[in-house]
């Protein structure tokens, strides 16, 4: 049976946020690294938040590691005070070595699920976490590559294919397996212009960019617009990032 791959999976836990529908059923397979956090004004220390609302946090943090652990995956919570979400969250995936975060919509039961992969990096982590969820419980998976100017067919089918045939040495029966290729668009449009038949997506984090800052990263784009959870696999080194948090 393929390693349990280990899925980041964070939560505004004061703030309303939850475990979605389906997505337990969803995490059956993997090891999930339950983050509550809550974002602190920069004026008020971190210190002084968690004294007063910890206690509440932990006891939504258990019940959210209670739900999981129930539907089959082995589940490990840290609760963090923070000043900065999104370098709690990057930090936090590259100490526990977690393959993705997981954005975490609200799903059926997954029977589709849409790949895509936008090139050789990380290929080996698509590879861990696609097998390591879906490669026992039946699960169809599309190979879904946005092909560039530059890029042939043959050369984006043999890419394809070599992810193709590892997955199914992983476990995951080739007729479970179907590869697409679209042509004359972004990335990000025509992910979410495929993904009308799917229940969840697995994708690349983007590069850092001028773009990224001013309207987010895609993957949390292609979220809004799929409405399903998605699984956005991490580059294979991070960047340090500084330890701005009260743990």
């Amino acid at each position: 049976m393929p390693e349990r791959p280990s899925i980041l999976v964070p939560l505004r836990v004061l703030e309303g946020e939850s475990i979605p529908e389906g997505v337990p059923e969803l995490l059956t397979n993997a090891h999930v690294v339950l983050l509550g956090y809550h974002v602190v004004p920069d004026q008020t220390a971190t210190d002084q938040a968690r004294s007063q609302f910890e206690d509440q946090a932990l006891r939504r943090l258990n019940d959210f590691t209670a739900i999981l652990e129930h539907a089959g995956a082995t589940v490990e919570s840290q609760l963090v005070f923070t000043h900065d979400g999104q370098t709690t969250i990057d930090r936090m995936t590259d100490e526990h070595d977690c393959l993705a975060a997981l954005i975490p919509n609200a799903t059926r039961p997954v029977e589709n699920v849409l790949i895509a992969v936008r090139g050789i990096v990380s290929i080996d982590r698509f590879v861990r976490l696609a097998s390591g969820l879906f490669a026992t419980i039946g699960v169809n998976v599309t190979l879904y590559h946005v092909a560039a100017e530059n890029e042939t067919d043959e050369d984006v089918e043999t890419l394809l294919d070599g992810i193709a045939t590892r997955l199914s040495d992983e476990g995951i029966s080739q007729d479970a397996i179907d590869i697409q290729i679209s042509r004359g668009g972004s990335p990000q449009e025509m992910i979410v212009d495929a993904s009308d038949n799917y229940d969840a997506i697995v994708m690349g984090e983007s590069d850092p960019s001028v773009s990224t800052f001013l309207f987010g990263m895609t993957a949390d784009q292609v979220a809004k617009q799929f409405l399903g959870p998605v699984f956005v696999i991490q580059h294979e080194e991070l960047d340090d990032l500084e330890a701005t948090d009260n743990e």
